[in-house]
């Protein structure tokens, strides 16, 4: 709530379970600042509308507009940066792809892409699993995720895909120069069409008996791998 009110978005009303006991000034003066002020409910408001993990504090806002692609693919130069994009083929937990644009926050990714079915979209549930940083990654929805791969090929940005059955390890691959890496959906990994699209496919190495993660958290040890690999390199 505190990042939708500090990302500048569009909101047209605030909603207070009267139940809630929590603490919750910050928000209340940050809506002050606007001129505004939550509508105190009760809790069958948030029950009737949320299945689970509801915090008693709801905003109803303009619902955010995806990125063009040639935009996302111009962010790097404007920042003077290292190209760094995710691109995700069918994540379909909003859950997860919450999750991933809390790590695409936090790691310095440029742009999320995402295709028009078979994925997960910025409902409710997924801006929550996020901690807000959907407010601040920009992301881009295509008809074809294979364009965007094309796309980024063409403008000279490695397009990497990461699956267990990867050529090399992350810690074998240069990372340093311009990366675009495709996550596959929770269930099947990336299709084939889309792998023969990838410049080459890489993975974590694994020692424990349960030879997988689940897809935020190995999207996070690649992320970060490639700021640990920048960073060294400077």
């Amino acid at each position: 709530m505190l990042e939708t009110l500090r990302g500048g978005r569009t909101i047209s009303a605030v909603y207070l379970s009267s139940s809630r006991r929590q603490k919750v000034t910050e928000i209340v003066e940050a809506l002050a600042k606007r001129g505004m002020q939550a509508q105190k409910v009760d809790e069958s408001f948030f029950e009737e509308r949320f299945v689970k993990g509801h915090q008693g504090i709801a905003a109803r806002v303009m619902s955010r507009e995806y990125a063009d692609l040639g935009d996302l693919l111009r962010i790097p130069e404007q920042k003077r940066q290292m190209p760094l994009f995710l691109l995700l083929d069918g994540i379909e937990d909003p859950r997860n792809f919450g999750s991933i644009l809390r790590v695409a926050d936090a790691g310095g990714v440029h742009g999320v892409v995402i295709q028009s079915h078979r994925s997960a979209l910025l409902t409710p549930e997924a801006v929550k699993a996020s901690a807000g940083a959907s407010e601040y990654v920009q992301i881009s929805m295509v008809p074809n995720i294979k364009h965007a791969m094309r796309a980024m090929k063409d403008s000279g940005v490695a397009v990497l895909g990461a699956e267990a059955a990867g050529d090399v390890t992350v810690w074998e691959t240069d990372l340093t120069g311009p990366v675009a890496l495709v996550i596959g959906s929770e269930a099947e990994g990336m299709r084939r069409t889309v792998k023969e699209h990838c410049d080459r496919i890489v993975r974590l190495p694994m020692q424990g008996r349960v030879n997988s993660l689940n897809v935020s958290v190995a999207t996070g040890i690649i992320i970060f791998e490639i700021m640990r690999q920048r960073s060294s390199k400077l």
